[in-house]
């Protein structure tokens, strides 16, 4: 089911950026920050806006992100747009000494298959790791524990640091992902072209899960986001009729035609707040590549 909620409430990075924002002693300057007026639901100049072409749907798997500490403020964090797309998306702030109580109860949760996306390589021989073919839809419409990737999103030094620091991970099977296509987003720099953003990580987690449409939405929606941060960098007007906004229609429309009676197709309006955004040039937020 596809849906573009109307006065949705925040999703769950949007409430982890809040809940970042209240704790911070002085606000957060992105680098190289920009004093133009920004949406609180996109994160980007009100004039590029794009609150009223999201799409969001209820998938069968659902995403666990375990954010490292200022990632939720960074305005070209890709976090953001997978709790955009799928519904079931939890964040949770990443601490080395301790979880939240509400992680480690979402990991025991029994309708969730919980496992870790991070490179197999050098991984301890005890540790297990995720078959891909438990991933797929139960065959017969049988009942079984729903997936549930565990992404950490930061820069690639980041999430080794989270991936070797948190106890309470150890005991889940790890998925790595083959080296593909060289990643398309370029908000930030990558120390190598196959070093992936979180959500075309996420993309491919929604592939191997059987939901090759949600995961087409998800690619679409970062390449639109990219072309309209982009954009707003160089201030330069909107193109409604870009080959990125061409695709995602095309997409949500095919998605839109297939959804239950009664689906919620109405935009949402922009909320708007002045916040500083800039180009963060730093790795992505994760490299989930394992060796080919």
């Amino acid at each position: 089911m596809t849906q573009n909620p109307t006065s949705a409430p925040p999703h769950a990075v949007a409430r982890l950026r809040d809940a970042r924002l209240a704790r911070s002693s002085k606000p957060f300057a992105a680098r190289g920050g920009s004093r133009r007026v920004h949406c609180a639901g996109c994160r980007l100049v009100s004039s590029h806006c794009t609150c009223a072409l999201r799409r969001q749907r209820d998938t069968r798997a659902g995403f666990c992100l375990l954010m490292h500490d200022i990632e939720p403020l960074k305005p070209s964090n890709t976090g953001w747009l997978i709790a955009d797309v799928v519904a079931d998306t939890h964040a949770f702030g990443w601490a080395r000494t301790s979880a939240d109580p509400a992680l480690l109860a979402l990991l025991r949760n029994p309708q969730w298959q919980p496992c870790v996306v991070f490179p197999a390589e050098g991984l301890a021989p005890s540790r297990p790791l995720a078959c891909h073919a438990a991933l797929q839809p139960p065959a017969g419409g049988a009942d079984a524990p729903r997936p549930l990737f565990v992404l950490l999103d930061g820069t690639w030094a980041e999430a080794r640091k989270m991936f070797r620091h948190s106890p309470w991970l150890e005991h889940l099977p790890v998925l790595g992902l083959e080296g593909g296509a060289p990643s398309r987003y370029r908000l930030r720099r990558a120390s190598q072209d196959d070093q992936w953003c979180t959500s075309e990580v996420a993309a491919r987690c929604l592939e191997l899960a059987g939901d090759a449409p949600t995961a087409a939405l998800l690619n679409a929606w970062l390449g639109l986001f990219t072309e309209r941060y982009d954009l707003a960098r160089q201030q330069r007007a909107v193109r409604p009729d870009s080959a990125a906004q061409r695709r995602l229609a095309a997409l949500s429309e095919s998605a839109s035609s297939t959804a239950p009676a009664g689906a919620a197709t109405s935009a949402r309006p922009p909320i708007l707040l002045p916040e500083p955004a800039a180009l963060a040039a730093s790795t992505p937020g994760l490299c989930a590549l394992a060796p080919s």
